[in-house]
């Protein structure tokens, strides 16, 4: 890679990093206004969970449909498109006239266009750096979640405590325009993107490809099991790996649901985290949102060291090094997850404030690493025309949890004997599936033995 194409796909990367901050800006409002709107709109917190999952009602299905789209239409101008609907989603709730129904509406339609955000993003991304080096800017991106939530918790929470929290909705579709706009000028594909269609592969911004152009670089991802490759670098070895298999490796399998079960973890606590500090923890609304906004930041710096720590063995192994740690990655991070799991648990026993801020910031913020370790292992096992797919298909998977985490946890905490009884079950069942999670990934994570064995090599690229 030349340094001009490093330079970009850095770009690309730090770009893709402000998509994910507005994209859980916009999954984040709703829990910081969750006290107002169910005031406002007269609402039960089973009511409200409702709401919440409305969000994901065709998230799942839209990440899956999306996904498909990577094969036919340019990743460029499907993260344009998403992102000026999901803006535009956003505005209606600015009208007073806007009840129970808009906002259920309107998250229905924000969820069906932010379901295929992180698949076609994550497949965009990868398009831009070989095998080796994906984990850390891979890691950077799915950071920008936690920044967005970082970022949202403060800002929303006082443009609510200012302008009501209404405004809290018109900021994020705000701010979501200004992205596409910038991504408009910049967007690219990168040169190991797969070709699309008869849209030529060549990276130029979205919108600005001249016609007749051809590929300077093609992916290069391994002969098939049966040896075939076309001519000029560009395989067609992923024609002949059916998704059925890819789907059902024990790989693809434990990432799924090591991210279903940290992205129960998400949603639950975007939705409810202050309503559970001000109600149990006897916190101000602005206090909770400063909590929040450190757990984000706890979250977003235990990937990005991740990243590091990845690319530094990385670069071990191909020094010839042994790993300081010889383990599977599914181990060490099947580990993690059970680290974390406890640490939920022991969140919700214990009664000290102080305490539940240590966990909230130390173990339980490492949960979230699997996220980046499903991405990089579904990527490393599938051919680069199957990557968009089999990506979108992940999210499809763990995106459920966004559809069952806040209405369960709802419903869970409208159950329980008093407010403080029903989160304590709550949690519980939250720490159950992690470390449940933890044990599947431990066992069945190996990215590397499976990708071996459907014949899956690394990319590389050459120029013609």
């Amino acid at each position: 890679m030349t340094a001009s194409e490093r330079r970009r796909a850095w770009r690309t990367t730090w770009l893709l990093v402000a998509f994910m901050l507005v994209n859980f800006a916009d999954k984040t409002v709703m829990g910081l206004v969750a006290n107002p709107v169910m005031a406002e709109l007269h609402l039960t917190r089973e009511q409200f969970g409702t709401a919440s999952a409305a969000f994901f009602a065709l998230f799942s299905l839209a990440a899956l449909g999306g996904s498909f789209l990577t094969r036919t239409a340019g990743t460029p101008v499907l993260l344009l498109g998403m992102a000026l609907l999901w803006s535009a989603a956003q505005l209606p709730m600015l009208f007073g006239v806007a009840g129970f129904g808009v906002l259920v509406a309107t998250r229905v339609l924000l969820g069906a266009a932010e379901g295929p955000a992180t698949p076609v993003a994550v497949h965009h991304l990868h398009g831009w750096f070989e095998e080796r080096d994906r984990t850390l800017p891979t890691a950077i991106f799915l950071g920008g979640a936690a920044v967005g939530v970082a970022v949202a918790a403060p800002v929303l929470g006082a443009v609510t405590a200012a302008w009501g929290w209404r405004w809290a909705f018109g900021v994020v579709g705000l701010v979501g325009l200004v992205w596409a706009a910038v991504w408009l000028r910049y967007g690219e594909e990168g040169p190991l993107a797969p070709p699309v269609g008869r849209r030529p592969a060549d990276s130029v911004p979205v919108g600005q490809r001249p016609a007749g152009s051809v590929p300077r670089e093609r992916q290069v991802v391994g002969s098939d099991p049966v040896g075939q490759q076309s001519s000029g670098g560009t395989s067609v070895a992923g024609t002949s790996v059916p998704y059925r298999k890819l789907l059902l490796s024990r790989t693809w399998l434990s990432a799924a649901f090591g991210a279903f079960a940290a992205f129960w973890t998400v949603s639950a606590t975007l939705t409810w985290a202050a309503d559970y500090f001000q109600e149990v923890g006897g916190l101000e609304l602005r206090q909770a949102s400063l909590l929040i906004m450190l757990a984000a930041l706890a979250k977003g710096t235990a990937m990005l060291v991740h990243g590091l720590l990845v690319q530094r063995a990385g670069r071990r192994a191909a020094a010839g090094l042994r790993p300081r740690i010889p383990l599977p990655s599914g181990v060490k991070n099947g580990l993690v997850l059970l680290l974390s799991g406890a640490a939920t648990l022991a969140f919700a026993a214990t009664d000290a404030l102080w305490l539940k801020a240590v966990l909230l910031l130390g173990p339980m913020a490492v949960s979230d690493i699997i996220m980046t370790v499903a991405q990089t292992s579904v990527s490393r096992i599938s051919p680069a025309d199957r990557r968009g797919v089999t990506l979108g298909a992940l999210t499809c998977v763990f995106a459920l949890a966004g559809i069952l985490a806040p209405a369960v946890t709802g419903r869970l905490v409208d159950a329980g004997e008093t407010v403080a009884d029903g989160y304590l079950g709550a949690f519980g069942t939250m720490a159950g599936l992690t470390v449940l999670a933890g044990v599947t990934v431990t066992l069945f994570l190996r990215p590397e033995r499976d990708a071996r064995r459907l014949g899956v090599a690394e990319a590389t690229v050459v120029r013609g």
